[in-house]
């Protein structure tokens, strides 16, 4: 039997593998071959039981393979096997490098196709009933990766801190003070931040605060990556949250009140 080549990109969604959409699950029964990242649930993997499954999963300071390996290995895979089923965490093209991938097997003649995921720059705040987006209150959302190829800051942080739209930042724990000494120069210091740890997943975790007080809530809280920076107005709306705003503000008062007097 002649092998036919082709590449799919599959969305992995947010964490919680029920998050897949139903596409999603259908290609992946459909693979001869899995390669998928190290933010895709695991259990998504037994929706593909004859494929055969390649972790290429990237970690800050861990790499399984390069980007170009990996590319080098969906080709090597689709002409030996037939159908590669490339399995990224949210969306394949929110900083998934989806559209280097699908280019790379372009240059071999592979067709491609892609499936769209549920990113994680949204879910996981709606989540904890967080909208990006709340009418009179923020009218747009900026999606960041907090470091750029160099690890360095990414500079578009420094343009948002600028803007009155909600701020979600993924890959950013690293740069954590610098976003803070970012925000803070803009007169932000009060502005409400969350940061959410493992977002969906049953191991979630979550600090919020402002953005004067959320690097003691992270150290409290033991938050570490993957995790997800959303900075905005929109996080105090949040009816799982309010309650906590609602108290710092009647704190704040107090200590006001307490120092006049």
């Amino acid at each position: 039997m002649q092998v036919k080549p082709k590449l799919s990109l599959v969305g992995a969604g947010p964490g919680d593998p029920d998050l897949i959409t139903v596409k999603g699950v259908k290609t992946l029964s459909k693979a001869d071959v899995v390669m998928y990242d190290a933010l895709v649930n695991d259990d998504l993997l037994k929706y593909a039981p004859n494929a055969k499954k390649i972790f290429v999963g990237k970690r800050k300071g861990y790499k399984r393979y390069s980007q170009e390996r990996i590319n080098e290995l969906i080709v090597e895979n689709a002409f030996n096997y037939g159908h590669v089923v490339r399995l990224k965490g949210g969306d394949p093209f929110v900083f998934g490098r989806g559209s280097e991938e699908i280019e790379y097997a372009d240059n071999f003649g592979i067709p491609a196709e892609v499936i769209a995921g549920i990113t994680s720059a949204v879910a996981v705040p709606s989540k904890l009933g967080i909208a990006v987006t709340q009418r009179n209150i923020a009218r747009s959302f900026w999606v960041l990766t907090g470091t750029d190829s160099e690890r360095k800051l990414a500079k578009d942080v420094e343009l948002a801190a600028q803007s009155s739209a909600t701020v979600v930042i993924l890959m950013g724990m690293s740069k954590l003070p610098e976003i803070v000494r970012l925000f803070q120069r803009e007169g932000k210091g009060d502005t409400p931040i969350a940061i959410i740890q493992n977002g969906t997943l049953k191991n979630e975790k979550l600090g919020i605060g402002v953005i004067s007080t959320i690097e003691e809530q992270v150290e409290i809280k033991e938050l570490s990556s993957p995790a997800i920076i959303i900075v905005g107005e929109v996080v105090k709306q949040s009816c799982q949250l309010r309650s906590f705003y609602e108290e710092l503000t009647v704190s704040q008062e107090f200590q006001q009140r307490t120092r006049i007097a």
